[in-house]
């Protein structure tokens, strides 16, 4: 028996949402660091542009940014058409676009009587509402139907989503990131079933709590740099006592890409230092 490795992956096409954020470069530098040529798919072209270039300068790999608006189906055909010319027929997708809105997160944890209803439940607005879910869960779904058209005729692929810990123990605050990040877990399963018999494999990672561009507010205090109540909060329910590192999702995401888990289908990886299997006691 040959080592294990994963050279099956190199000379792959992947496409990859949202690509050029804090965990998305990291997983983006995985993959091209086995081989794989890649197309950062962002609404973005220019920051895009500028993490790919790094990357393939870095790698040596060919890594490019694409401009694609995963909520907007022509968008997504023209992006599938340049990666296509540019790079060849798509092997992989993975479904990183997503994040959270202001005007979806409360500004209270827990309710108490006489509390100002703006600041609670009652005071989210459904605009919010309607933005994450439609960037975390029709930004899956759709980039999923162009993108993996190319899988149908070679009758293998790999489709990878970006679920959450929100899915499984929604966090204070943020009802409505949580609900679109459950719903990433439920459509993987549907996904995985459905697409079982062509080959397809759909899969999903969840990360714990890592600092990203759009919960560094939430989780660290401006002036002092310390972590915030929130901040710290996370840090004693996580075992290993600290937020995960961009590098630590690289692991899963090389492993769920490969043919090593080849009969691996409609599962979801935590990568969260411990916390799901925390009670807190």
């Amino acid at each position: 028996m040959e080592p294990m490795s994963f050279n099956d992956l190199k000379g792959k096409v992947a496409v990859f949402t949202g690509g050029a954020g804090v965990l998305g470069s990291a997983m983006v530098k995985a993959m091209a660091s086995v081989g794989m040529k890649i197309a950062i798919a962002d609404i973005d072209k220019e920051t895009a542009a500028k993490v790919a270039e790094a990357i393939s300068a870095e790698t040596g790999s060919q890594v490019i940014g694409v401009a694609a608006n995963v909520l907007d189906r022509e968008s997504l055909e023209q992006a599938k058409a340049e990666i296509n010319n540019q790079l060849g027929e798509i092997d992989i997708l993975v479904n990183g676009a997503g994040g959270n809105s202001p005007q979806a997160t409360t500004k209270l944890e827990q309710m108490q009587e006489y509390d100002d209803l703006a600041d609670t439940f009652y005071g989210l607005q459904m605009e919010g509402f309607d933005k994450v879910f439609a960037l975390n869960f029709k930004g899956t779904v759709l980039p999923t139907m162009v993108f993996t058209t190319d899988m149908l005729k070679k009758k293998k692929g790999v489709v990878l989503n970006i679920s959450s810990m929100n899915s499984y123990k929604p966090l204070t605050k943020i009802p409505a990131y949580s609900a679109a990040k459950a719903s990433i877990n439920n459509f993987t399963e549907w996904l995985s079933v459905h697409l079982a018999k062509m080959g397809i494999r759909v899969n999903a990672i969840a990360p714990g709590f890592f600092i990203t561009n759009q919960n560094r507010f939430l989780v660290t205090d401006e002036k002092t740099g310390n972590w915030s109540p929130r901040g710290q909060k996370i840090v004693d329910n996580t075992p290993m006592g600290k937020f995960g590192e961009p590098d630590d999702l690289q692991g899963a995401t090389l492993f769920l890409l490969s043919d090593v888990s080849s009969f691996i289908t409609g599962i979801v990886i935590p990568v969260d230092g411990g916390y799901s299997a925390y009670g807190g006691v």
